[in-house]
């Protein structure tokens, strides 16, 4: 990367930054994602989520048996019942800021339980979840840092994170929290990495199934996508 191109990408990030900062009390963010929500019920009818369960289970060499009589946290929910599949609801969580707001979008018949909230003060108890999960919602919180630290302190002695992100170089006012690969490391040593992955391209769940490895020495500014395993000590 030139110098140029490194002064430009330093000023952007600069501009997002503040921008998001100066338009935080006024909700744009959460409106934009409301309204994203809006959108793709409006194009389904109804809000799918068949697709979940392969990521939050083979994909990770899990069964759904591991999730039943587990407190189940996933950060970031969004609205469209991403927990249903597990057999016992009991205790499963989905934690989003917008949890309130989509009760109107089909979330009021799910039993799993919507809780308002963000990652960076997550309303859990310390050591209490067996498995955390964040998918397609890290690089949307505001402090990526608080909200490792809420992560690993909620999740149990033995307890699984699993990960799923977009990487991109770039913040937006949906995305304010553009890192790198190297995002796993900041997890660790609280946590043990078991495993991860690097794909090519911007659609999570198409681009882990094409499953086209993230060629790092293609230099050209793109998005890839990281999943990723860890372990609680």
């Amino acid at each position: 990367m030139n110098i140029v191109r490194v002064r430009h990408t330093k000023f952007y990030l600069f501009l997002v930054k503040w921008t998001h900062k100066l338009l935080q009390p006024f909700g744009l963010k959460e409106r934009l994602e409301l309204l994203y929500w809006k959108l793709r019920k409006y194009a389904e009818g109804e809000l799918h989520n068949d697709h979940y369960v392969h990521f939050y289970t083979s994909y990770f060499g899990l069964k759904r048996e591991d999730y039943v009589g587990k407190q189940i946290l996933d950060i970031g929910c969004g609205p469209r019942g991403s927990l249903e599949w597990i057999a016992d609801q009991a205790n499963t969580y989905g934690l989003d800021p917008l949890a309130d707001k989509y009760l109107k979008l089909g979330a009021q018949k799910h039993t799993m339980k919507y809780v308002k909230g963000v990652s960076e003060s997550i309303p859990f108890e310390d050591n209490v979840m067996d498995i955390v999960c964040s998918f397609n919602s890290l690089d949307h919180v505001d402090d990526v840092s608080k909200s490792i630290q809420e992560i690993i302190r909620v999740t149990k002695s033995g307890g699984y994170f699993l990960l799923i992100v977009d990487i991109h170089e770039q913040a937006t006012l949906t995305e304010p929290s553009a890192f790198s690969w190297d995002i796993v490391q900041r997890f660790q040593p609280y946590i043990q990495l078991m495993r991860c992955n690097h794909y090519e391209g911007h659609q999570l769940w198409q681009s882990i199934r094409a499953a086209v490895p993230f060629d790092h020495d293609n230099p050209s500014p793109r998005y890839g996508v990281l999943t990723a395993m860890f372990q609680k000590y």
